[in-house]
């Protein structure tokens, strides 16, 4: 079964509709007996329209030709600039007569989307399906008439976001249908050419990760119910991963979570806001169960700092629908297996997972939310597995490796690794595997991005890098540390100033126990 039909926010002129008899129809190039189609539909209830199998594939030829018609002129329109506010009956009547192609597109969008809602109800083997409606019976394949669809979305300028997230939610549906394990699991009643959804399928897929490469959030809610919809689907998961859809997900996530009190907001505040934190959870969860057939799904969840973003996410404690999919999907990279192609690179299984988990702090979120009261069995399931991994693998871990996971995971943690003790054991460490010093240039990097947190703690490992390794002064300026920490002297938070002080202290004094003293 698909996934259930997403909310459709109505149209700006969708208090007009029961008038679209108002509406010259006869500019859309419509012969007498398909207007009539649309006058009858729209009397009576659409139960009754598509009740016979015949009757609702031509309603939905009628209102797709009226959408190819229509949408020529959408991106001029006036009803696309009323997008994200309902007129009242009278503005929307105007518009009937001064911008018909923009009411008849806004029109023809919504019932289609009604029809895909209302067959989405049907049973599998119903007589009347998605599969009837919108697929060839003589030859299996795609309709053709679902090509105004794909226009909509590549309207120039400004768009129309009504218009566009409508069509790219009733292509999901459309192209969803004829995926091959859809098509097995839902067994039509005749056959079915899944190839012909192959190329609008990839269309739309590159077309919601153009949506996602954008930074703004208009962009954004444009594409995840859409991607949330065709991730539940392994041939879609393969085009988006390709498409380095993991990449950008988590991007957007990260973004949102970047601080705990701006989370905790959207997660108290609207619907919407929390309704897109949800929907990019259950993006990154359902393309988790692809880990074991790729290594490069793997790499691009490890690349993309996936672990990080995700345990963020749960540290500001946000609704339950949010946290069920993040520990979910935690679990699944917990516990993926695999091998990379000899030459390829290091091994990426869930232990690479689990040491990020740690790094990322997971085991004090998972202490955080034990103290709720939880009642779905599947959430304590997660928590208590991911619990008993991360143990496992934390006793197996040096300290040096619990130091490096942070550093990697961009979530410094004060506690035992930022210690004198542990920089004079481990000092000659950030040096790095290649004698790069990566680990000390993160550590430059994060000091200088991190939130406030990571800036104080950043300062203070810095300092003690100066004062234990043989000529760390003259290294850490080399790298910009010292014009960073500078700056970070004045910086409006306390405790940052004063790390920042201390820092540049163990900087420019020789003997920094005698200052202590």
């Amino acid at each position: 079964m698909l996934s259930p039909p997403v909310p459709l926010d109505p149209s700006p002129v969708s208090s007009a509709f029961a008038y679209v008899s108002d509406c010259p129809l006869d500019r859309l190039r419509l012969s007498s007996a398909e207007q009539q189609i649309v006058h009858d539909a729209d009397e009576n209830p659409l139960d009754y329209t598509l009740a016979k199998q015949e009757d609702a594939a031509q309603y939905v030829r009628v209102l797709f030709q009226i959408l190819g018609e229509a949408s020529i002129r959408l991106e001029s329109s006036k009803v696309s600039r009323f997008t994200g506010e309902e007129l009242s009956k009278e503005e929307a009547l105007k518009l009937i007569h001064s911008d018909s192609m923009g009411f008849m597109s806004h029109y023809s969008l919504t019932r289609i989307y009604e029809i895909i809602t209302s067959l989405q109800e049907k049973k599998p083997g119903s007589t009347i399906s998605m599969y009837t409606t919108f697929f060839q019976p003589f030859d299996g394949s795609l309709m053709e008439n679902y090509r105004p669809l794909m226009r909509v979305l590549h309207l120039g300028g400004k768009g129309d976001a009504f218009a566009q997230r409508t069509a790219s939610l009733c292509l999901a549906y459309i192209l969803m249908t004829g995926c091959p394990s859809v098509v097995r699991r839902q067994k039509p009643l005749f056959w079915i050419n899944s190839a012909s959804i192959e190329e609008p399928l990839q269309a739309l897929v590159s077309w919601l990760i153009s949506q996602l490469q954008s930074s703004s959030t208009a962009s954004l809610l444009l594409a995840t119910s859409t991607i949330s919809i065709l991730a539940t689907s392994p041939e879609a998961r393969d085009l988006l991963h390709r498409g380095n859809g993991i990449g950008y997900i988590t991007k957007h996530l990260k973004v949102r979570s970047n601080s705990s009190n701006q989370v905790s907001r959207m997660s108290a505040g609207t619907g919407a806001s929390v309704q897109q934190l949800y929907e990019l959870c259950f993006c990154l969860w359902t393309l988790t169960y692809e880990l074991d057939s790729s290594s490069m799904i793997r790499s691009n969840f490890k690349r993309g700092g996936a672990v990080a973003a995700l345990v963020k996410l749960l540290s500001s404690a946000p609704r339950e629908k949010i946290i069920r999919v993040a520990l979910s999907a935690l679990r699944n990279l917990a516990t993926c297996s695999g091998d990379v192609a000899p030459g390829k690179g290091k091994k990426i299984d869930g232990s690479v997972f689990l040491t990020d988990m740690i790094g990322s702090g997971l085991l004090k979120s998972i202490d955080l939310l034990r103290d709720r009261q939880w009642t779905d069995p599947d959430l304590l399931d997660d928590l208590n597995s991911l619990e008993k991994l991360l143990h496992k693998n934390y006793k197996e871990m040096t300290t040096w490796d619990v130091y490096q996971s942070e550093l990697d995971s961009g979530c410094l943690e004060w506690g035992s690794v930022h210690t004198e003790k542990f920089f004079r054991e481990n000092v000659k460490k950030m040096e790095g595997s290649n004698g790069n010093f990566e680990p000390l240039k993160t550590l430059v990097f994060l000091a200088s991005r991190g939130n406030e947190d990571q800036m104080a703690i950043a300062c203070f490992d810095l300092g003690e890098f100066v004062r234990h390794y043989p000529n760390g002064r003259a290294l850490a300026t080399r790298l910009g540390a010292k014009d960073i920490i500078m700056q970070l002297i004045e910086h409006q938070n306390v405790d940052v100033q004063q790390q920042a002080l201390r820092a540049m202290s163990k900087i420019l004094v020789d003997n920094w126990e005698s200052v202590q003293t």
